[in-house]
């Protein structure tokens, strides 16, 4: 019975693991997405951080370079205020040296008029002798070559009138081929000029995505700059609504307090006190000294608590968490309610069949073990299955008892192990064990107890303890336990025969 019930409950069990694990999948796959996301705005991060790095860096460097600049600057103001001076100097100096300078030139104009006018005569004679030099042994060389050629040509003439023939033939051919490579090259120019418009067009196009990539740069840094101005202005109107959504909390809870002292100090509506005339006045006061002197009063009274409101808010925090613990645990209860309940159902069910069927199995074996006689288990609260008792009823052949108080040692004996046959059968184990359940039978209910054991080693495995000596002749092995005086115990065995089944 607690194996069915344990059974039971591990269904169940296993139910709400199943329910559990689907949860548990979907907050996984949920905590997937959202860790996907925070990467996603992880790595934006990171790159907006590496992108201020780098201009942090930049700007570092562009600093530097202006103070370099700012010191080589320096020292050209300085080299320019010398040469300034150095100028000064050599602007006075000018006037005489320019003179000097003058009738040097003149001289060293007319020598070298001179010399060149001899150098470009001598360049000539030179020119002229190689010239004539060159052209003499040119046509010298030329002369012996066309007179070899000639030989040669007087000779193939002579010989090789066939070759002159395929010579004209090729020369035709290789006119042709001229001809069809002239017209190629004039196709190829086209095709030339065709491709430079085309990359011409390409260019100026590619200049033209180059200067509207750049635009469009510029027009999204400005974009960046305005969107970075709109969150600042955006932040710091969330953070006039935080100061607005708090004061006006503020004079809410003092307007909600106002009428709450109202309501409990003066038994008044704040409608009627609106609609109630003006307390009067005394003598020569006015409402404004009369407001001071109450203003005064209060001031007399004390300074007010300035954390009440964070710890009504803090109060307010907590009664709402205890609110939802509260009802988590009603929930819970409501979930185990319905659990026990199910529990209990469970229970009855397998109860009242176990019941059945060991009720039905006894009253068989009863039959079996007193021939004749009647026996049969009744619950004592049918009406209430968890909280019943179980009586045994069995009245032997020739007997008008139904109590087993009223029966002899062997027929309880018999009794017993009726119902516990019965549960056997009900529930079938691979393997049984008895411990000398057949003490107190005589022969005759010896006899039938071992036709039931008989019937039983068919389906399972019985292991007996017993000193009878007809309960271990109808067994397949013996084993024993002895010890010989002053040694130690051992175990001995003895197959008797086959097992059965």
């Amino acid at each position: 019975r607690r194996a069915e019930e344990a059974a039971g409950a591990l269904v169940l069990a296993e139910t709400r693991l199943a329910a559990a694990r689907a949860e548990r999948d979907a907050a996984t796959a949920a905590e997937r997405t959202a860790a996907s996301a925070l990467d996603a705005t992880a790595r934006r991060v990171q790159t907006a951080d590496d992108g201020l790095a780098r201009l942090a860096d930049e700007q570092d460097d562009c600093r530097a370079e202006e103070a370099t600049l700012s010191e080589h600057r320096a020292e050209l103001d300085d080299r320019v205020t010398a040469e300034r001076t150095r100028l000064a100097e050599l602007e006075a100096e000018l006037p005489a040296l320019e003179q000097a300078e003058a009738a040097h030139l003149d001289e060293q104009e007319a020598r070298e008029a001179e010399r060149a006018a001899l150098e470009e005569r001598a360049t000539a004679v030179r020119a002229l002798r190689t010239d004539l030099e060159v052209r003499a042994a040119a046509v010298e060389e030329r002369r012996t070559y066309l007179g070899q050629r000639l030989a040669e040509v007087d000779e193939r003439l002579a010989g090789h009138a066939e070759e002159r023939s395929r010579a004209q033939g090729l020369q035709a051919e290789l006119d042709r081929r001229l001809r069809a490579t002239d017209r190629l090259a004039a196709l190829v120019a086209d095709r030339l000029a065709l491709v430079e418009a085309e990359l011409a067009e390409q260019r100026e196009r590619r200049r033209r995505q180059s200067e509207a990539t750049r635009a469009t740069a510029e027009e999204l840094d400005r974009l960046r700059r305005r969107r970075h101005d709109l969150e600042r202005q955006l932040e710091e109107l969330r953070e006039r609504a935080r100061r607005t959504e708090l004061e006006e909390a503020e004079v809410r809870l003092r307007l909600e307090a106002a009428v709450d002292t109202l309501r409990r100090e003066l038994d008044c509506e704040p409608e009627r006190a609106e609609a109630a005339e003006c307390p009067p006045l005394p003598d020569g006061t006015t409402p404004a000294a009369r407001l001071r002197d109450l203003e005064r009063e209060l001031r007399l009274l004390g300074p007010i608590n300035p954390l009440a409101l964070e710890e009504f808010t803090a109060l307010s925090e907590r009664h709402e968490f205890l609110q939802g613990q509260l009802d988590d645990v009603k929930a819970s209860r409501r979930e185990l309610t319905k659990v026990i309940r199910a529990i209990d159902e469970e229970i009855v069910s397998v109860f009242t069949a176990a019941f059945a069927d060991v009720s039905e199995n006894f009253t068989l074996l009863f039959d079996t073990l007193f021939p004749g006689g009647q026996g049969r288990l009744r619950l004592t609260d049918p009406g209430n299955p968890l909280e019943t008792g179980i009586e045994v009823e069995a009245r032997p052949s020739g007997k008008n008892v139904r109590k087993l108080s009223l029966l002899s040692g062997g027929e309880r004996s018999l009794t017993a192990l009726a119902f516990l046959f019965a549960v056997f059968r009900s529930r079938p184990s691979p393997f049984y064990l008895l411990d000398e359940v057949e003490a107190a039978l005589d022969d005759v209910n010896l006899h039938r107890f071992l036709g039931l054991l008989e019937e039983f080693r068919r389906e399972a495995q019985l292991l007996v303890v017993s000193h009878q000596k007809r309960t271990m002749e109808t067994a397949d092995c013996l084993y024993g336990v002895t010890m010989q005086p002053g040694g130690s115990s051992k175990v001995v065995s003895e197959r008797i025969s086959e097992p059965v089944g």
